[in-house]
């Protein structure tokens, strides 16, 4: 279904590709949309060690997310900050490239642990999480 990769010499195993989706802050999510046009955004991800999958997070309306319900088709790629070799003008970077089929969390107390999880690539302050995520619980009530 998905070509195999031409450059077999650069293709990462499956843990280097794990933790590139793990440790890097965002990638570009892209999907179909309007008129059937590519639509590619920078997005913060989550990738959940339970269950493999990608989360991500972001605004409930707009483009993205009519484009999201439209067609549930996505790929997503995210690549590491790269390196330069001694003499060389070039970057070298990893990148992973995943195809999936979008899914929306309904689930509210799983958004607000995926939030909570997602929330700690960017700050270790606990208090501040915990703040945000009261206040999100509060405006639902």
């Amino acid at each position: 279904m998905f070509r195999e990769m031409l450059r077999k010499k650069q293709q990462l195993s499956e843990t280097e590709c794990i933790d590139i989706l793990r440790t890097q802050l965002r990638g570009v999510l892209s999907v179909l949309g309007d008129d059937d046009y590519p639509y590619g955004m920078p997005i913060n991800h989550c990738f959940c060690e339970e269950d493999g999958k990608l989360y991500f997070h972001g605004g409930k309306k707009g483009h993205k997310i009519d484009s999201m319900k439209r067609h549930n088709k996505a790929s997503f790629c995210v690549y590491d900050e790269g390196f330069r070799r001694d003499g060389e003008w070039a970057l070298n970077i990893k990148s992973v490239i995943v195809f999936g089929r979008i899914e929306f969390v309904e689930d509210q107390e799983k958004v607000y642990r995926l939030s909570a999880e997602l929330s700690r690539k960017f700050t270790g302050d606990e208090t501040y999480i915990q703040d945000e995520i009261k206040l999100c619980k509060a405006s639902k009530m």
